[in-house]
C-alpha cells in the first residue's frame, strides 16, 4: 500500500463517511475526551500563571523587596541614601516611617498601618505612583496634613476624597508620656485601590507627619529598597547592610510573602500533574477505542491483507488514526482552552454581579479578582504531550491489528 492509500483508509475509519460506523463514533468520543482534558488544563494553567504574574508584578511590586532597619530611629538617613543607591542591583530606595494607627470619622473607627513616605522629596515608590491619580499625588506632596487610605479601610469608614479624618497614634514607647495618644486631623487626598491585600490596611501620609505621629520627628524608621531581581533579595539585603554602619539589619519579601509564593508554585505544579493525568486517561481511552475498532474491522483488515497489504501497512493505518484523533483533539482543545482562558475573568465578574457576591476578596485572598495569563508555550507544550500520548497509545492496537491472521478471520466469517 502507498502512503496515500494508508491515509485514505485511516481517514475513513476516523471520520464519518456517509453513514454511521462504530469506528467513527469511538474516534469522535476519544476526540471529545481529549478536547475536554486539554481545554481544562490550559484554562487552569492560565489562572495559575495569572496568580503567579500578579504575585510577582503587582503584590511584590508594592511590597519592598528589601527593608533596612536600624536598632534606633535613623538620624542621618540623607547620608545613608547614596550608599544604598550605589549598589548596581538596587532600582529604588525610599526612606519611610511606620506606625500603628487608628482612623476615625465620626463614630466609625478602624485600624490601619501608617506609612510615611517622602512624597515632597520625589521619593514616592514608583509602584504606588501607578495607582494614585495626579491630584492625590500633588496633595500628598504639598499638603502636610494629607492622607491616602487603602480602598478597604475607606469603604469600612464610609469616607470619600476631601473628607476630614482623625488619625490616632499611640504614645512613644519608653517615654514618660507613653500612655498619651497623639491625635492628628488630616484630609483624605486619595484612595489607594491596588486590588491586593494592601488595600485593607494601609494609610499613607507625608514623611514629616508620620515621624511626628511616631514620636521620631526628623528621623525615619528605615529604607524600602526595590531591586532589579526580586529573587536575589536575600543576598542583596546582606550586601546592603555591609555598606551601612553597625546596627542595621535587613528583612526581605521572602520572610513575609515567601510562603504565599511557594504555595502558588506548589499548587500550580500539583494541578498540572493532576490534569496531565486526565489527559493520560483520555489517551488510554484512545487505546480502548482503537482496540474495539480493530475487533469491529477485523474482516476488512483480513481482506486488505489478502489483497496484498502487509502487517506494516495495517499498523500504519491505526497509527495514523491515533495521530489524527490526537491532532484534532489537540487543535480543538487548544482553541477551547485559549477561548475559555480569555473568557473566565468576564464570566466571573458576570457571576459576581448576578449573585451579588465577591468570589475573591483581599480580606482573605492576595488579590480581589481572578487573574489570567495565557502563555502560548503552555498551549504548545500541553498539545505536544497529548499528541505524543495519543500516538504512543495507538501502538498496541496497531500491533494487534498487524498480527491478525487473515485466513483465521475469514474462516470465522463463513
Amino acid at each position: 500500500m502507498t502512503g496515500g492509500e494508508r491515509l485514505r483508509v485511516a481517514l475513513r475509519y476516523t471520520f464519518p463517511s456517509g453513514r454511521g460506523h462504530l469506528s467513527t463514533f469511538l474516534s469522535l468520543l476519544s476526540m471529545l475526551g481529549l478536547v475536554v482534558a486539554i481545554g481544562l488544563l490550559i484554562i487552569v494553567l492560565s489562572v495559575m500563571n495569572g496568580f503567579d504574574k500578579e504575585m510577582r508584578e503587582r503584590i511584590l511590586g508594592l511590597v519592598p523587596h528589601v527593608t533596612l532597619y536600624a536598632s534606633v530611629p535613623i538620624d542621618d538617613w540623607q547620608a545613608q541614601l547614596p550608599l544604598l543607591q550605589e549598589h548596581p542591583e538596587v532600582a529604588e530606595v525610599t526612606p519611610f516611617v511606620e506606625f500603628d494607627a487608628l482612623v476615625m470619622r465620626g463614630t466609625a473607627i478602624d485600624t490601619a498601618r501608617g506609612v510615611g513616605l517622602d512624597a515632597a522629596g520625589g521619593r514616592l515608590p514608583r509602584a504606588l505612583r501607578d495607582y494614585l491619580d495626579a491630584p492625590a499625588l500633588a496633595q500628598l506632596a504639598q499638603a502636610p496634613d494629607s492622607l491616602v487610605l487603602g480602598a478597604g479601610v475607606a469603604t469600612r469608614l464610609g469616607v470619600a476624597v476631601g473628607d476630614r479624618i482623625t488619625l490616632v497614634a499611640p504614645g512613644e514607647p519608653g517615654s514618660e508620656r507613653s500612655s498619651a495618644a497623639r491625635f492628628e486631623p488630616v484630609r483624605l487626598a486619595g484612595i489607594l485601590e491596588t486590588g491586593t491585600e494592601l488595600d485593607q490596611a494601609v494609610a499613607l501620609v507625608p514623611l514629616p507627619l508620620a515621624a511626628r505621629l511616631a514620636g521620631i520627628a526628623g528621623r525615619v524608621s528605615g529604607f524600602r529598597v526595590a531591586t532589579h531581581d526580586l529573587f536575589s533579595a536575600r543576598r542583596i539585603g546582606w550586601e546592603l547592610t555591609d555598606r551601612l554602619p553597625h546596627g542595621y539589619y535587613a528583612t526581605h519579601w521572602i520572610m513575609t510573602h515567601g510562603n504565599l509564593y511557594a504555595a502558588i508554585q506548589l499548587s500550580r505544579n500539583l494541578v498540572t500533574l493532576l490534569l496531565l493525568s486526565i489527559i493520560a486517561v483520555a489517551a488510554f481511552n484512545v487505546v480502548s477505542s482503537l482496540v474495539l475498532v480493530v475487533l469491529d474491522k477485523q474482516g476488512n483488515i483480513a481482506i486488505l491483507r489478502t489483497l496484498g497489504a502487509s502487517g506494516r501497512d495495517i499498523a500504519w493505518i491505526f497509527l495514523l488514526q491515533g495521530g489524527m484523533i490526537g491532532a484534532v483533539g489537540v487543535v480543538a482543545g487548544g482553541a477551547v482552552g485559549a477561548a475559555g482562558s480569555l473568557a473566565v475573568p468576564g464570566l466571573v465578574r458576570w457571576l459576581e454581579g448576578v449573585l451579588g457576591m465577591r468570589f475573591l476578596d483581599t480580606d482573605v485572598y492576595p488579590v480581589s479578582f481572578l487573574p489570567v495569563d495565557l502563555l502560548w508555550r503552555d498551549v504548545v507544550l500541553v498539545g505536544a504531550v497529548a499528541l505524543v500520548m495519543c500516538v504512543v497509545a495507538a501502538i498496541y492496537p496497531a500491533r494487534r491489528a498487524a498480527r491478525l491472521a487473515p485466513a483465521l478471520v475469514l474462516n470465522q466469517d463463513r
